[in-house]
């Protein structure tokens, strides 16, 4: 992974769900942003995800904790790339970090009349 945040947000009490903790999709929301930012600059242009897979939270992070949102291609097609997203919490009083969420997303670059177009050499 890439260890340049791709998203860095502070989870917020409207971040959580009934039972007080951060609501798992607000994190894959968190996770689909960083890894849409990566497909539209590796791919230059317009990224729409296709699907979204793979997905387990291993861990659970806290109101007021910092989100990191790291990604990298892990595989690319004649029109889309799939990108692999992992995000990590940090505390918001110290430094201990713990990946709270793992997926990857599959893409499809777009030309500019919305009909799939190549990935070309650069994201190869």
């Amino acid at each position: 992974m890439n260890r340049d945040p791709l998203i860095r947000i502070t989870a917020m009490p409207a971040d959580t769900n009934p039972y007080g903790g951060v609501f798992g999709g607000w994190l894959m929301s968190q996770m689909a942003l960083g890894a849409g930012a990566l497909a539209s600059r590796v791919g230059r242009g317009k990224a729409v995800v296709v699907g979204a897979s793979d997905f387990a939270f291993p861990g659970a992070m806290a109101v007021g904790d910092e989100l990191s949102v790291y990604c990298e291609i892990a595989a690319t097609g004649t029109t889309s790339l799939t990108i692999a997203a992992e995000a990590v919490a940090r505390e918001r009083n110290g430094e201990a970090t713990a990946v709270v969420a793992k997926g990857s997303f599959k893409f499809v670059l777009l030309d500019e009349n919305d009909r799939p177009r190549a990935v070309g050499e650069v994201a190869r």
